[in-house]
C-alpha cells in the first residue's frame, strides 16, 4: 500500500504502537527544497535548558527567517497534548532562503518533533515542503505541487511529507499533511480550537491610524496539564518579551474574574499589528477571550472595543485617552451590524462630541454601549 493512500498509517505516533519504546535522538534532520532549487537542511538537536529559551533557531546571515521558524515551531507545539519544557531545542537551516520563501516551514515542524520523539517517520531521510497561516491550529497546510515533484526526483529515498492535496502526491514515497493531526492519526487538530477576533481603533493621529485586530485561539487543556499556572498556557508570538508578559497578565487576571476558567484552556493570541503602544487594546482582547470561550454573544458584525483596566480580576473596565478621537476613527471605518464598546468612565453626561459620533455611529446600523465590567454587557 502507497504511503500517500493512507497517510495516518506512514505518519503513525510511535507512542500509538504497542510495544514500541519512544525514540528521542540527539538530533533529527528534515531536508527540503528552496525557491531557487537547493536543497536545504534543517537540524534539530537537544539540550537540557538550563533558564534559556524553548526554541532557539539559527539561519545563516537571515535574522528574520530565523525569527520566523522560532515563531512557527512554537506555534505548531501548542498543537501538542503534552508540552515539556525542561529541554531546549535548537534548530539550524544550513542556507537561506529567498524573500517570501516559506516551503521550509513544515520541515522545521517535523525536525523538531522528530527530535523530542513526538514523531518517529517511517524512513531513515525525510524531507518536507508545506507552510500555514494556521500553526497554532494545525491546520491550512499547503505547497507546491511542482516542489514536491523535485524533492522526489532529488531525493528518491526519502519520505517526502507536503502541504498539498492528496491528488498531487500520487507517488510512492510522498504523503499529506494537511493538518498536523495526521501525524499521529488523528482527526483536523482545528476541531478543538475555538477561535474569536475583536477590533480596537489604532490610533496615533497620522495616515495610518486604523482599525486593527485581536484574535484569540483557545484548545482545552488535557486533564493532567489542567492546573498549570495561567500565564505559562498563553502565548503571543510576534509580541516583544514585555507586551508578552501584558498580554498574559491581563488574561489571567480577566479570567480570575470569571471564577472557573482559570487552569483550562492553552490560548494564542496574535495581532493585526504588533508595533503599538498604549494598553486600549486590552477590552478587545479579553472581549475575543471571552467569544473564543464561549463567554459572549456574538454579534452580527465585528465586535470593536477600547478600554483598559487596573484591575481586570475585578472585572472593570477603566477610561482611556483620546477617546472622541479614537470614536471617530470608529465611524469612519464603521460597518452595519458593527458592535462597539466604550469605556462608561470616558463618557460625561454632557460630553457633546461623543455623543454626537456615536447617534453617527448608530445611523450606520451599528450599535455602541458603554460599560463599567465585563460580564454585565
Amino acid at each position: 500500500m502507497n504511503s500517500a493512500d493512507n497517510p495516518g498509517q506512514a505518519m503513525s505516533h510511535p507512542a500509538s504502537q504497542a510495544g514500541k519504546p519512544l525514540q528521542r535522538p540527539a538530533s533529527a534532520e528534515c531536508r527540503t527544497l528552496l525557491a531557487d532549487g537547493r536543497i536545504a537542511t534543517i537540524t534539530a538537536s537537544r539540550r537540557p535548558r538550563g533558564g534559556r529559551a524553548d526554541v532557539k533557531c539559527v539561519a545563516p546571515g537571515a535574522a528574520a527567517v530565523a525569527a520566523r521558524m522560532q515563531q512557527v515551531v512554537r506555534l505548531a507545539r501548542h498543537t501538542e497534548a503534552r508540552f515539556d519544557s525542561r529541554e531546549q531545542v535548537v534548530l539550524s537551516l544550513d542556507a537561506t532562503p529567498a524573500d517570501g520563501d516559506r516551503g521550509w516551514e513544515l520541515a522545521a515542524v517535523l525536525a523538531d518533533r522528530m527530535v523530542r520523539g513526538l514523531w518517529q517517520p517511517p524512513a531513515a531521510v525525510v524531507a518536507a515542503c508545506g507552510w500555514s497561516d494556521a500553526w497554532h491550529q494545525g491546520t491550512a497546510i499547503t505547497g507546491d505541487g511542482s516542489t514536491v515533484a523535485a524533492l522526489a526526483r532529488a531525493l528518491p529515498d526519502a519520505l517526502i511529507a507536503s502541504g498539498v492535496a492528496k491528488e498531487f502526491t500520487a507517488l510512492p514515497a510522498v504523503v499529506a499533511v494537511p493538518h498536523l493531526g495526521v501525524l499521529s492519526g488523528h482527526t483536523d487538530p482545528c476541531a478543538l480550537v475555538s477561535s474569536a477576533r475583536a477590533w480596537f481603533p489604532l490610533y496615533s493621529g497620522g495616515a495610518h491610524d486604523t482599525l486593527a485586530w485581536v484574535e484569540v485561539a483557545v484548545t482545552p487543556l488535557p486533564i493532567e496539564a489542567q492546573g498549570t499556572d495561567e500565564e505559562e498556557t498563553i502565548a503571543a508570538p510576534g509580541l516583544n518579551v514585555a507586551a508578552q508578559l501584558a498580554v498574559r497578565q491581563v488574561l489571567a487576571a480577566a479570567r480570575h474574574f470569571d471564577g472557573r476558567a482559570l487552569g483550562r484552556w492553552r490560548t494564542v493570541v496574535r495581532f493585526s499589528e504588533t508595533r503599538f503602544q498604549g494598553n486600549s487594546y486590552e477590552l478587545a482582547l479579553v472581549m475575543a477571550d471571552r467569544l473564543a470561550r464561549g463567554r459572549e454573544f456574538v454579534p452580527r458584525g465585528r465586535l470593536i472595543a477600547t478600554g483598559c483596566s487596573a484591575a481586570w480580576h475585578t472585572g472593570r473596565v477603566d477610561p482611556v485617552q483620546e477617546l472622541a478621537a479614537k470614536l471617530a476613527l470608529i465611524a469612519r471605518q464603521g460597518r452595519t451590524g458593527d458592535r462597539i464598546l466604550l469605556p462608561e468612565g470616558n463618557i460625561a453626561v454632557n460630553d457633546a462630541d461623543i455623543t454626537s459620533v456615536a447617534a453617527a455611529i448608530r445611523e450606520q446600523g451599528a450599535t455602541v454601549a458603554r460599560i463599567a465590567r465585563i460580564g454585565m454587557i
